[in-house]
């Protein structure tokens, strides 16, 4: 029997749950998440590829799987694809009228997602928290925020190796009123604060809530505002990049303990 994927976990979830929106985002979060293998309909051109089209009563579509055995077991024969992340499917495909088949004939997640379907995933995958922008007067340890947003969230940060040293969550209260929860980053890449940034909104809006329930800051380690958070705030380390390993060739004879055979 093959391997239950988290793809098909989710879809499993929200099959069992049809009235469940949050389900049934989870389920599109899952899919943005994956990488995916796209069927194609001739080797790839460098940077250029050229999906396999199949035209159906319901428009036309294109397939993808979440494992690469799956895709040869749908085929059944040898044929070109493309590993991609979800995220950048949708990009390629929103506006264009073309659908998504999803681990078609070949796993329990198997599901034809409409054309309709995949523009609503690229303009979800758009939402972006604000950043802080207004003067902070005090900050608190975070409170109120419901589970399945802290759980996003550390699953959503988990994959965001080596992008920044760390981040806090605190609630917060803003100079001349108005109070609200910051997610705030410290010693962030700058070129990563887009992605990052981008991953908190996913994290709200695959929670199913609002956008305007978190803003988003960027510190550095030296601030001492990188201080405050860390007195008050719940902690979520970002993975390290590993360090490059340096094999050493074994010279025969070179260990004493393990000498040479002669043969």
């Amino acid at each position: 029997m093959s391997e239950t994927t988290p793809l098909d976990q989710a879809h499993a979830a929200m099959q069992a749950a049809p009235e469940d929106d949050g389900a049934r985002l989870r389920f599109y979060e899952r899919l943005a998440d994956s990488e995916l293998f796209m069927m194609l309909s001739q080797e790839a051109d460098g940077d250029r590829i050229s999906p396999e089209l199949f035209e159906t009563p319901e428009g036309q579509f294109v397939l993808v799987f979440d494992r690469e055995d799956r895709l040869a077991q749908f085929a059944g024969r040898a044929v070109p694809y493309a590993g991609l992340a979800g995220r950048g499917v949708v990009e390629m495909l929103a506006g264009q009228g073309i659908g998504l088949g999803v681990n078609l004939e070949v796993a329990p997640s198997s599901t034809l997602l409409a054309a309709q379907a995949v523009t609503w995933l690229h303009e979800t995958l758009q939402n972006v928290p604000d950043q802080v922008e207004a003067a902070i007067e005090e900050l608190l340890p975070p409170g109120g925020l419901p589970e399945v947003l802290l759980g996003a969230l550390d699953a959503k940060l988990a994959t965001a190796t080596g992008l920044a040293a760390s981040a806090y969550l605190v609630s917060l209260r803003y100079q001349g009123g108005g109070q609200g929860h910051l997610l705030g980053f410290v010693d962030a890449k700058p070129e990563a604060e887009g992605a990052l940034a981008k991953a908190v909104g996913e994290a709200l809006t695959f929670s199913g809530i609002a956008a305007g329930a978190l803003d988003v800051g960027f510190f550095a380690g030296s601030d001492q505002m990188a201080a405050r958070l860390a007195r008050v705030g719940l902690r979520f380390d970002l993975p390290l990049p590993e360090e490059p390993k340096i094999y050493q060739p074994r010279i025969p004879g070179g260990d004493p303990e393990s000498p040479p055979i002669l043969k």
